[in-house]
């Protein structure tokens, strides 16, 4: 008789559960409720995180699993927020609004097809680009800041959303490398102490979310581009010393 195939249900409900709200996103950026929507993508990252490692934890990976992953990361992170942002604020600049809500939706595309075609031989300690996950983070931490702030100067923060929007695309298919966080152990045993700074990572975020929140994926998001420089300095200051090591010799 020939065995009936069928999917995992847990990791793929988490998946689903990120899919839904990066939709909601949508919606909500639709009716002009843009906090919710930046709400959401957090929510949709908070998700995505979930999904993978529970597959790993209790051995329930699939092709099925990964595909259906992308195409909810691409819907989450990639059409979701650009569309908020354009529905927030970069409507009003016209074509290039759109135009920067089309390169980044573009950009995750790409990202998510070069992890994907390169996730076998990629370093696992790092990622080579910003991870859409994070590049959604800079876009709707602004949103869920800008909507708490109230800021009244419409034109700067038109200006500064078209060059986040268009930088966070940039950085998602770069060469950059980011640090990645795939090697911690949630398993294994750790000291106390670990467990008291993760309460009060949660007590300082819930002191300011939206602030606390975009200043991580800012922070997060420059980490990639200091830690080239400082590596090309240091292959530089390493060359030049080899070199003046072979003239004394």
């Amino acid at each position: 008789m020939k065995r009936r195939r069928g999917i995992y249900l847990l990791p793929n409900l988490f998946t689903t559960a990120g899919l839904f709200a990066g939709f909601y996103g949508i919606v909500s950026a639709m009716n002009s409720q843009f906090e919710s929507a930046a709400i959401a993508i957090f929510i949709a990252m908070v998700m995505d995180g979930m999904d993978g490692r529970i597959a790993r934890l209790t051995n329930t990976q699939s092709d099925f699993g990964v595909e259906y992953d992308s195409l909810s990361d691409m819907i989450s992170f990639g059409l979701a927020p650009s569309l908020i942002m354009y529905q927030w604020v970069l409507s009003g600049m016209g074509k290039l609004g759109w135009l920067a809500a089309f390169v980044y939706t573009a950009s995750t595309a790409l990202r998510l097809a070069r992890f994907n075609t390169q996730a076998a031989s990629e370093d696992k300690r790092f990622f080579q680009g910003l991870p859409s996950p994070a590049a959604a983070a800079l876009l709707a931490g602004m949103i869920w800041l800008g909507e708490t702030q109230e800021y009244v100067d419409v034109e700067n923060l038109a200006i500064c959303a078209f060059l986040l929007t268009v930088i966070a695309g940039i950085l998602m298919v770069s060469n950059i490398r980011f640090h990645s966080l795939k090697q911690i152990d949630f398993k294994g045993r750790v000291p106390f102490v670990r467990i008291l700074l993760l309460v009060l990572l949660f007590v300082f975020i819930a002191s300011e979310p939206p602030l606390v929140l975009f200043s991580i994926a800012l922070v997060y998001a420059i980490s990639g581009p200091v830690m080239t420089l400082l590596s090309i300095r240091k292959h530089r200051a390493a060359r030049k010393l080899q070199e003046s090591s072979d003239k004394q010799s």
